[in-house]
C-alpha cells in the first residue's frame, strides 16, 4: 500500500523521482512493480522539497490520482533541491481520501511518508492528535511529537515503529523521512531499495529503474543517509 521516494545530494528536480524514470512514481501509482498490498496507489499524491529561502520544506499534496494532475509534470521540472521526498497513496480500507490523509506529513522542517498500515490505537497514545484520522497521519503525529522532545530522525523512526509493531503485530511500517540534511528509513512488512550515485543516494519502494546498482533493503532494518554516507542496521 503506497510507494514512495527519496533523494539527498547534489541538487536535482522532483521529476527524477516521478516522471524521468521508466518506473518513478508516476508508473508506481498505476503499475508498480514490487508491490505487496493492493495493486494501484490512485487515492492521492504528494511530494515535498527543501527551499534556502525557507526553514520549512515546501510541499504539494492532491487527493486525486498522480496521473491526473496536468499542472505536475511542469512544477515536477522546475521544483529543484538537494533533498526531494514523494510519495503515492493506495488508502487503507475505510480511512478518508483526502489531501490531510496524503504523504508528506510535516511538522517544521521534518517531511515523512508511511507504506503500509497500522491500528490507530496502536500509536494514538504516542501523539497527542493528528491532522488526519488515518492511520499514517497518526503515526506521522507519533514521530513528530517523539522529535520535538529529542530530534534525532533515525531514533524516533526507530521507536514509534518498535512501539507499533509490538502492539500491532500484523502492522506494515515502511516509513520514510527527511530533514534537508539527512534521510531515515524503516523496513518493516514491505519492500524499501537503495541505490547510490556519484552525486547522492535514491531511497525508495521499489526500484525506479532497470540500471544496476538497486540493492533491497532487508526487512526490520532501519536506514540512515547523511552527507557522511548510509549505514544499514538491524531494529
Amino acid at each position: 500500500m503506497c510507494r514512495h521516494a527519496a533523494w539527498l545530494g547534489a541538487p536535482r528536480a522532483l521529476a527524477t523521482l516521478i516522471h524521468e524514470p521508466e518506473h518513478g512514481l508516476l508508473a508506481q501509482s498505476y503499475a508498480p512493480r514490487r508491490q505487496r498490498h493492493g495493486t494501484v496507489n490512485a487515492d492521492g499524491f504528494g511530494m515535498g522539497w527543501y527551499d534556502p529561502a525557507r526553514a520549512e520544506p515546501v510541499r504539494y499534496r492532491r487527493a486525486i490520482p498522480m496521473w491526473a494532475d496536468a499542472n505536475l509534470p511542469a512544477l515536477a521540472q522546475v521544483a529543484r533541491s538537494g533533498c526531494l521526498l514523494g510519495a503515492v497513496r493506495c488508502a487503507t480500507v475505510g480511512m478518508p481520501v483526502e489531501e490531510s490523509a496524503t504523504a508528506p506529513f510535516t511538522d517544521g522542517r521534518w517531511m515523512l511518508s508511511h507504506n503500509g498500515r497500522v491500528e490507530r490505537d496502536a500509536v494514538r497514545a504516542l501523539a497527542d492528535g493528528a491532522e488526519s484520522a488515518c492511520d499514517s497521519a497518526w503515526l506521522a503525529a507519533a514521530v513528530f511529537q517523539r522529535l520535538r522532545a529529542e530530534p534525532d530522525l533515525g531514533e524516533a523512526l526507530a521507536e514509534v515503529v518498535a512501539h507499533a509493531g509490538e502492539k500491532d503485530p500484523g502492522a506494515r511500517l515502511n516509513l520514510l523521512a527527511c530533514d534537508g540534511e539527512s534521510i531515515a528509513a524503516t523496513v518493516w512488512g514491505d519492500t524499501l531499495f537503495l541505490h547510490r550515485h556519484q552525486d547522492g543516494v535514491v531511497v525508495a519502494s521499489e526500484p525506479l529503474d532497470d540500471l544496476p546498482g538497486w540493492q533491497a533493503v532487508p526487512d526490520r532494518s532501519l536506514l540512515l543517509a547523511s552527507s557522511e554516507g548510509v549505514r544499514v542496521q538491524p531494529m
